[in-house]
């Protein structure tokens, strides 16, 4: 049965975000607004490296409870319990032993909101089960792989009432807040263009164990697909710094993919020609370039490039009619403020100038 939603139901609108623990608001009001002060129940489905990681984040939190934890392997349900212990909780139920236990948890215990760090394929299915209990859903990246899950979230938060919100916490960076805000206020002009990527070479501990090779179970995309697999990262903070669903939107597509030759020669390089994976074929290819046009003539450039050597890097640039900011470089310029003419000038003082209200009732102590 759904609950009110005046309740305590408000601690997800305005402390949503800090389950990433970028920017976690206040103490006043990670606890919920009510004259009762009941402290805000969440539960934790998938507990494996980035469930726990969220975890730690609730646990520091004033006055949340987490009461119940769900996984498929009993062992990471005891690392996430013995944690919720040692930070002062009462021992959480669990939820275990096949794929639809998390149904069970759901319908059965008294949740305000529940996060969902589990495997893709599974994020859509479990936010729509939780919107059906009354459950505030925030789901880990991405929280839909296909076009009708994203309309069925849609369609039940709006027959529910109730909020779901996905987990991209690049949007809430410091850097990236802060250039919202310049952008709100007019400081680049009209936007015009953008360049995003998700640049990671994620071969050797993501997709595959970096020990002796073993496909973890993301390395099943990079077989049967060929497209962007991971765009949340270099787009979220782009789709509030261009309004897209806030104004304009997104028009057109076009995407385009390099052959794939990565994979294959890490697995010859690391493992040697005859490791099994060195032979096989895989659909997706190592960099796929995407252009988008919006319905207001704006432009997106977005790269997915994580399966070739290369440090990590996001490129973030945005472009407007009074100027431009470049996260590589770490610098802008404006026309007529930047002291030199046509010449980058240090972004610093102008994050700390334009220091976004939601990093500064933060608790930057979350990691």
């Amino acid at each position: 049965m759904a609950k009110d939603p005046f309740t305590r139901r408000n601690f997800i609108k305005t402390t949503a975000t800090t389950t990433l623990g970028v920017t976690l608001a206040s103490s006043t009001l990670a606890f919920n607004q009510d004259e009762n002060k009941k402290p805000v129940r969440v539960a934790v489905i998938g507990t494996g490296n980035r469930g726990t990681a969220l975890l730690r984040n609730l646990l520091v939190m004033d006055g949340v409870e987490i009461p119940v934890l769900c996984d498929l392997h009993m062992d990471r349900l005891a690392n996430a319990r013995k944690l919720c212990i040692e930070a002062g909780q009462k021992e959480p139920l669990q939820y275990a032993g096949d794929e639809n236990a998390y149904k069970k948890l759901l319908e059965q215990e008294d949740l305000d909101a529940v996060i969902i760090a589990t495997y893709w394929d599974s994020h859509a299915a479990i936010a729509l089960e939780a919107m059906q209990h009354g459950i505030y859903p925030a789901v880990e990246v991405p929280i839909a792989l296909t076009l009708d899950d994203c309309w069925d979230l849609v369609n039940t938060s709006e027959k529910t009432g109730i909020p779901c919100m996905m987990l991209e916490n690049w949007s809430f960076r410091r850097d990236n807040l802060a250039i919202l805000n310049m952008i709100r206020q007019g400081v680049f002009g009209e936007i015009v263009h953008c360049h995003c990527a998700h640049s990671h070479d994620c071969i050797d501990h993501w997709f595959f164990d970096k020990n002796d090779g073993h496909q973890r179970w993301p390395a099943k995309y990079l077989l049967n697909f060929n497209r962007d697999q991971y765009p949340t990262h270099s787009l979220g903070p782009v789709l509030s710094w261009m309004d897209i669903n806030c104004g304009d939107a997104i028009s057109e597509i076009y995407s385009v993919a390099t052959a794939s030759r990565g994979i294959n020669a890490y697995f010859k390089r690391r493992f040697g020609e005859d490791h099994p994976n060195a032979k096989l074929k895989y659909k997706q290819g190592d960099i796929v370039t995407s252009t988008l046009k919006t319905r207001k003539g704006k432009t997106i450039i977005v790269n997915y490039d994580m399966q070739l050597p290369r440090p990590y890097d996001n490129r973030w640039s945005i472009q407007g009619t009074m100027g431009i900011y470049n996260e590589q470089r770490y610098a802008l310029y404006i026309e007529e403020t930047s002291p030199e003419y046509h010449q980058w000038e240090p972004f610093k003082p102008y994050e700390e100038k334009y220091l976004h209200e939601w990093w500064k009732e933060g608790d930057n102590n979350l990691t």
